[in-house]
């Protein structure tokens, strides 16, 4: 049978191996890509906190069987450190299950935290490829192709695909009812319908409330697209309703079991409580308000990173009969669920990212459409350059916001360096302060060090023998307590934003800097360095350079090679600026 086209959707024979070599080529840069921005930037922020203290607490401390709220209160950082609303710990259950039977290959609690947080993405590139391989039969093999393209070139899908936000747990349902979706190109009821429902009403439940604006769009369309009283009726009968019962029963069982017994409160469903206290009682707009337009003209632009795809593909793939129908059934529900959360006042790019993946497809369906005919005229072959020059281009870009984002973990930075410039012996203790901005920005307790695997009866016996350990770190946040010298006379060691609030007798034996902004130089205007501040010894080890000197010196070096010779004296600084400093106790 020869292989054809039927209302935009790919029809003939599965392809061959030879075939499908090249699409499983370009699908490979999606993996690859996450891993690469995961290895670039392993530290994290204060944002995903609470899934990467839930899964080292899992996977370190394991899970209790008896006095379940002593050793929680003991062990588990949320009882430390609540948050204005619990969240659950279904995702961080299931991650560091997945974990689990591959931490004996990783030599330290630091290459753990990189293991989990390649696990998560990996989930995610898995589905972002189970989703370009929906692309490719519904659009056709050069359509799959620029998907991968397009997707693996967009910074903040790659980037936050290994990062434990909630949403990221999330996105890996989010895609996979979303493939369903793109796969049921009938308009009648059936099971794929059902799944993609079933699938978003889970994930609504469980991980991120506003997926559930997405199940109402997608239904109505559902509902939209059927034509006739009786399929209607069918449509709720045999899809909606036990779909959507079906999804929070089980979203239910999944949430407010594991929920009540980490939290220690029962009945509790995270997600409703963060959605009454930050919808219902508006507390989400104590973060910010953003205009209406937000998610249209700043976020989408961003997410997708490549002007060609909202200029000139997704345009083309509505122009063309051959792939409007599938198109529209993506597009549709999605800017309906944009629109509609729109009128929330707070916004963030991250509440829209499950959209991302379905306006992309249809962008590389109108890619496709525009390269196969390269060839026919002179239009098409200009058209066809701009695309190709688009990708390098966003490449380019995804690249040099990955630079710029890597250094904004000063946090992770200091400890991390601290921990490779103090040699502390077996039984000698070492107690560090970590202030806000520190542990906001890459302080966590898969970076904290001790002298035997934290297995639970070396957490129990640390309880009652501090010697046990070799490091032992603080995360106070009491103003009564930062006031009183006796506080600070215990540490031997502070990561610092601002020095002066330490009371005592310190000395500054390293500065992490941290991304200061841009600017542009013109001709003759010189570019400034990076400050050099106090770096000396620390006990008998030294600090060495991290990460953040190390892209200051390949910017500078790259300032050198192509700023006169290639751009006539006009340059982009990065600014770097002290952000943690590393303070050594004298009187110890």
């Amino acid at each position: 049978m020869v292989r054809g086209r039927k209302g935009g959707e790919v029809i003939g024979p599965p392809l061959t191996l030879k075939q499908s070599l090249p699409s499983w080529f370009f699908f490979s840069l999606i993996p690859a890509a996450i891993l690469l921005h995961l290895f670039v930037a392993p530290y994290t922020k204060v944002e995903e906190s609470f899934n990467l203290q839930a899964t080292h607490d899992i996977l370190i401390h394991g899970i209790p069987g008896s006095n379940a709220d002593q050793f929680l209160t003991a062990n588990y950082d949320h009882v430390s450190f609540p948050g204005s609303v619990p969240r659950t710990f279904v995702g961080a259950l299931m991650l560091s299950g997945l974990a689990r039977p591959f931490v004996g290959f990783v030599g330290n609690t630091a290459q753990m935290q990189i293991l989990v947080r390649g696990i998560l993405g990996l989930c995610n590139a898995f589905v972002l490829v189970m989703f370009a391989r929906s692309v490719r039969k519904v659009f056709g093999t050069t359509a799959g192709i620029w998907y991968a393209l397009f997707q693996a070139s967009q910074f903040h899908v790659v980037y936050y695909a290994s990062r434990t936000l909630p949403n990221m747990f999330a996105f890996v349902f989010s895609n996979l009812a979303l493939l369903t979706l793109l796969n049921a190109q009938k308009t009648s009821y059936g099971y794929r319908q059902r799944l993609c429902l079933y699938l978003l009403t889970i994930a609504g439940v469980v991980f991120r409330s506003e997926l559930a604006l997405l199940v109402a769009t997608i239904t109505l369309d559902l509902i939209g697209i059927t034509q006739g009283m009786q399929r209607v009726s069918m449509m709720l009968i045999k899809v909606i309703i036990p779909a959507g019962l079906g999804g929070l029963t089980i979203g239910l069982l999944c949430t407010v079991p594991i929920d009540s017994f980490f939290w220690q409160s029962f009945p509790l469903w995270p997600e409703w409580t963060a959605f009454y206290y930050n919808t219902l009682q508006g507390h989400s707009a104590d973060w910010g308000v953003s205009p209406w337009y937000f998610y249209f003209f700043n976020a989408l632009p961003r997410l997708l990173l490549n002007p060609a795809t909202y200029l000139l593909c997704i345009p083309v793939a509505l122009l063309n009969a051959a792939t409007r129908k599938p198109s529209l059934r993506l597009l549709v529900p999605f800017f309906n669920f944009l629109a509609l959360y729109s009128f929330l006042p707070h916004k963030e790019w991250r509440f829209i990212i499950y959209v991302i993946p379905g306006i992309t497809a249809v962008a590389a369906a109108g890619a496709s459409w525009i390269w196969t005919r390269r060839g026919k005229s002179v239009v098409y072959g200009v058209l066809s350059l701009v695309l190709a020059l688009s990708v390098l281009l966003s490449f380019a870009a995804s690249s040099a916001l990955l630079a710029v984002s890597s250094l904004n973990y000063p946090g992770g930075a200091a400890l991390t360096a601290l921990h490779n410039a103090v040699p502390v012996a077996l039984n000698q203790h070492a107690l560090v302060y970590a202030d806000n901005l520190a542990c906001q920005t890459g302080v966590t307790r898969f970076l904290e060090l001790h002298s035997a695997p934290q297995t639970i009866d070396d957490v129990l016996v640390a309880q009652t023998d501090v010697q046990q350990r070799t490091w032992a770190y603080d995360k106070t946040e009491d103003p009564v307590l930062l006031r009183d010298p006796l506080f600070w006379a215990k540490f031997d060691y502070v990561l610092a934003e601002r020095p002066e609030k330490v009371i005592g007798s310190w000395e500054v034996v390293h500065v992490v800097y941290g991304y200061g902004g841009v600017r542009v130089l013109k001709p003759g205007e010189e570019s400034g360095s990076v400050g050099e501040e106090a770096a000396v010894g620390i006990g008998s080890g030294e600090v060495q350079g991290d990460w953040t000197d190390r892209v200051a010196g390949m910017w500078r070096k790259l300032e050198g090679l192509v700023r006169q010779r290639a751009l006539r004296g006009y340059w982009v600084e990065v600014r770097m600026e002290p952000r943690i400093r590393i303070l050594k106790n004298l009187m110890k």
